[in-house]
């Protein structure tokens, strides 16, 4: 199979680029879906917070096992088709979601929110692994730029379900909807992405059992594992803002269902803006000093958010909370990337890292929640930032 640079050459560089911006978009939009319409959920369901963060973490189960799976995918299916195929999984969970609402069927809904998350964590892997092969071609940082994407995805999907509680249309009316977009568009950009898995990026083609291999001794690769500790971190802090942030500012806040919902906005449009701008400032200030400024203002953001009583002081520990969770997982993707042969596998090993904190830890904070109140949980995302700071010198390039 060619190599990265006759593959920019069969596909246009510029085409490949976007078509992989568009699937982080898609991604965005699909992982923001319900956090804006669950107290619509909850309410429907009859259920609480306890029962809200068990089905949460049926998004978990399956998005891990999409990541488990996303590598051998790549080789059996190569790039085109195993990302195309992941988006249209991703819609399909949308849509089993809309109608399980609709049923009030609970385990219905636990093996919708399963589906989901299967095509999301699928998809993450692959187009964090042809993001970083698209900045290797065009050699400039181009990773945050295309996170941006996921979180400009993110606000769209929250300001659409802003728009829909406030207009008053159901939760399932709006996932399929959703859901026959996302499909539409997936099919639409599939044919610019280049065949092949990129494997060859980094030498000669593998067995499989060499990529098996490779990926066991990634668990055991000091650097993956302090890279995975700063994913820990800040994917603790993005996946609670996307399960819990809406929630927090109705309940605990006192904020409308609509403007909690646009709390949730305005966190998704910072992190994108911050993403969107970080490309130069990483090649200015390099991974490491990016990473620690960003997760200590991150830091700042949510004592704000948790000790702030009025809208004055909680609206801007939000946005410094989205800049604070902002950087950590691009970033993080293309360190891992560099580390070695395989990146596929390699790119697995932070993302399921990543992927435990973003769809675990919201599950585990709204547990928590049962005891210690939803803002004095978050005091647990403040201590893993703590940690991702700490290890940020993990990100640095190797030379």
């Amino acid at each position: 199979m060619a190599d990265t640079s006759v593959l920019a050459g069969a596909t246009s560089l510029t085409r490949w680029r976007n078509a992989i911006i568009a699937a982080f978009g898609l991604g965005g939009i699909s992982v923001s879906a319900w956090g804006p319409r669950l107290p619509a959920v909850t309410a429907g369901l009859g259920v609480n917070t306890g029962t809200i963060g068990l089905l949460l973490a049926c998004v978990t189960v399956g998005s891990v096992t999409g990541l488990v799976l996303a590598t051998p995918l790549l080789h059996w299916l190569g790039s085109r088709r195993s990302v195309t195929g992941s988006i249209l999984l991703v819609a399909s969970g949308l849509v089993l979601m809309g109608l399980s609402v609709i049923t009030g069927a609970l385990p219905f809904v636990a093996v919708s929110f399963a589906v989901t998350g299967l095509g999301i964590g699928t998809l993450d892997v692959l187009i964090n692994v042809e993001g970083s092969a698209v900045e290797r071609t065009a050699r400039r940082t181009l990773m945050p730029l295309m996170h941006a994407a996921w979180s400009v995805g993110a606000a769209v999907g929250s300001g659409i379900g802003a728009a829909c509680a406030a207009l008053g249309v159901t939760p399932s009316v709006q996932f399929i909807g959703e859901a026959i977009v996302v499909a539409t568009v997936a099919l639409a950009m599939s044919g610019s992405i280049p065949a092949g898995t990129r494997e060859e990026d980094h030498g000669a083609p593998l067995g499989r059992a060499d990529k098996m291999r490779q990926w066991l001794r990634g668990w055991t690769d000091w650097r993956l594992l302090l890279i995975g500790v700063v994913m820990l971190g800040v994917e603790l802090g993005e996946g609670s803002a996307n399960n819990w942030l809406t929630l927090s500012a109705q309940n605990s806040h006192g904020e409308t269902a609509a403007v909690a919902a646009l709390f949730f906005t305005v966190f998704a449009t910072g992190e994108a803006l911050a993403r969107i701008f970080g490309g130069p400032i990483v090649d200015r200030l390099g991974r490491v000093r990016t990473i620690q400024l960003t997760t200590a203002l991150g830091i700042v953001g949510l004592a704000l958010f948790i000790l702030g009583g009025t809208a004055w002081l909680t609206l801007p520990g939000v946005v410094l909370w989205a800049v604070g969770v902002s950087m950590g997982f691009p970033l993080g993707m293309s360190s891992a990337a560099e580390t070695g042969p395989n990146p596929a596998a390699r790119v697995s090993v932070v993302a399921s890292i990543g992927y435990l904190a973003n769809l675990a830890g919201p599950p585990v904070i709204g547990l928590l929640a049962e005891s210690t109140g939803l803002l004095g949980s978050f005091w647990l995302i403040v201590a893993l930032m703590a940690a991702a700071f700490a290890a940020a010198g993990s990100l640095r390039r190797p030379r």
